[in-house]
């Protein structure tokens, strides 16, 4: 009876267990759980409250990776400095990068603000493009689409309930977006200044110009010449919106404002960088509040 009862056991674990998958922000946790279901755990590396840049790489988030099934990054450049390392101390050949259970989210996407020359006298440059895709809402679905693709390759039993969430996923977001895209028609043409691009995917999906930011240059911190420069642009242009991410220091955002009269707006980088953002859904709907206000 025993045995019985420890071979059932057993084979429950084995029917039961969860694939398990690595993300490298929470958005892409969100998406993976989407898709994923009941049929996978994921673990989320970086937390949203920090630079997605410069994730510190704690040996804490090691064993997650060295577990791992499937590891989703965003890509683009935008984990290259610290997610090598936990790769490389993971010893985890089924995510290494360039393996079958290494997934780059930036596939599934049209790169925009591709620069013309490779430099650090340009900054802290992005030689693919800008990896702050997520910005866009419209962008959700396709690495959703490309997810559901690589999740059933390397978990073929469950591939049919990973395509029958995803279309579950789909339909509901297509009517998410179509409430979002009228909202964000309310502040077509607005004219507004970011501290770093993160934005410039939903700018230019809503035709929302992005006249400056305050960097001088991509992971550089603004010098005074640069903020009178930007303080007299803003006047001149009648600019009345600064765009400031949850991360960067908020006092040369503050001092512009009240020289030229604009407004700084917190806008979220990422699902719960700032309160009442933990879904996908609220993520969204803060920045069209935010912005379109």
């Amino acid at each position: 009876m025993k045995k019985t009862t420890l071979l059932l056991s057993l084979l429950s674990t084995v029917v039961f267990a969860q694939f398990n998958v690595v993300a490298s922000y929470p958005y892409l946790g969100r998406i993976v759980k989407a898709v994923g279901g009941d049929n996978v755990k994921v673990k989320v590396l970086a937390s949203p409250r920090f630079d997605p840049h410069f994730v510190i790489p704690k040996p804490s988030l090691i064993p997650a990776i060295a577990r791992a099934d499937m590891l989703v990054a965003n890509g683009a450049g935008l984990e290259i400095g610290w997610l090598p390392p936990l790769l490389k101390s993971a010893n985890n050949p089924k995510v290494r990068i360039s393996s079958t259970g290494f997934v780059d989210a930036s596939h599934a996407i049209r790169l925009i603000d591709k620069p013309k020359a490779v430099s650090r006298a340009y900054g802290d440059v992005h030689p693919e493009g800008n990896p702050h895709f997520n910005s866009d809402p419209h962008n959700i679905i396709p690495i959703a689409k490309y997810v559901t693709k690589k999740l059933s390759q390397l978990d073929i039993s469950h591939a049919q309930e990973y395509h029958h969430n995803l279309t579950q996923f789909a339909t509901k977001w297509k009517r998410f977006l179509k409430t979002f895209d009228a909202q964000m028609k309310t502040c077509k043409s607005k004219k507004v200044v970011q501290y770093h691009e993160l934005y410039n995917y939903l700018l230019k999906r809503y035709g929302i110009r992005s006249t400056a930011t305050i960097e001088p240059l991509p992971g550089i911190a603004p010098s005074s010449k640069h903020t009178i420069a930007l303080i007299q642009k803003m006047k001149k242009e009648n600019i009345k919106m600064i765009l400031q991410d949850p991360y960067h220091e908020k006092k040369t955002a503050h001092f512009i404002a009240a020289k030229t009269g604009a407004k700084v707006t917190v806008i979220p980088h990422d699902v719960g960088a700032v309160s009442g953002t933990d879904t996908l859904k609220t993520f969204y709907e803060t920045i069209a509040t935010r912005l379109c206000h």
